[in-house]
């Protein structure tokens, strides 16, 4: 069989939106020189797209016109690597999954344990936010919620005290066994983000439940926001203003 046959075989099987490298056709070709012209033709057909030096993917559509690959797999090789988790998408691809916010935007951010530089694909720009917390499938969504409280403030086209109401909707859903894993992990956030957070979790399951963040504030200290009494009674409490 041919080496043009035997990507096209493959491309064909891929699903509409997939990305790919040289590396998922290595099994089937050996000749690097081969596979990158045969590619290169296909791009060139409009069969296949080129996000990015090296990384391409079939071309996926709407009733209104093609649209890009999902955002996982714009990083997928930048969340895992070997079976293991690396990072995480979270910022505005987290904000629209959640509810926060319906814009959708061209910048990429993933939590990571080590950031890298600001990268490029195609039109995206991929940026990385520093997590402090050990990453882990299981305790990725808890992350991105309490990601999304540290940037209440920043999230596009949503006022502050609706995306609260929405974080709260969320934290007051977290099962009793995650319960205790959100609260270990937020005490790594600053105290801004604790603050928040610990007002949150007493509206949600009462002083107790909050008291261990409260305990980790400076009682000196005070936290704007911007969020009125009617979404979050008890923000004097936590010297919320």
């Amino acid at each position: 069989m041919k080496v043009t046959d035997i990507i096209n075989d493959k491309i064909n099987r891929f699903a509409a939106g997939y990305v790919f490298t040289y590396n998922d056709f290595t099994q089937q070709v050996d000749k690097i020189d081969a596979l990158t012209k045969a590619l290169g033709r296909l791009v060139m057909d409009g069969k296949i797209r080129k996000l990015s030096p090296g990384r391409f993917y079939k071309p996926r559509f709407s009733e209104f016109g093609e649209i890009p690959p999902e955002t996982y797999q714009i990083v997928k090789d930048l969340l895992e690597q070997n079976g293991k988790i690396i990072g995480y998408l979270t910022g505005y691809s987290v904000y629209n999954q959640l509810g926060l916010t319906t814009q959708v935007s061209g910048i990429i951010q993933i939590g990571a344990n080590e950031p890298k530089k600001e990268i490029k694909r195609g039109l995206f720009t991929i940026r990385f936010v520093k997590q402090a917390n050990r990453i882990s499938k299981e305790n990725i969504p808890l992350l991105c919620i309490l990601d999304s409280i540290n940037n209440i403030k920043t999230i596009p086209d949503a006022s502050v005290d609706k995306s609260c109401k929405i974080l709260s909707l969320l934290v007051a859903n977290i099962n009793d066994f995650d319960r205790e894993s959100f609260i270990r992990l937020a005490k790594k956030y600053n105290p801004s983000t604790r603050a928040l957070t610990g007002a949150i979790i007493e509206n949600c399951f009462g002083a107790t439940a909050a008291e261990s963040l409260k305990s980790s504030l400076n009682p000196s200290s005070s936290y704007d926001f911007g969020i009125t009494e009617q979404v979050l009674p008890n923000k004097q409490k936590w010297n919320i203003v």
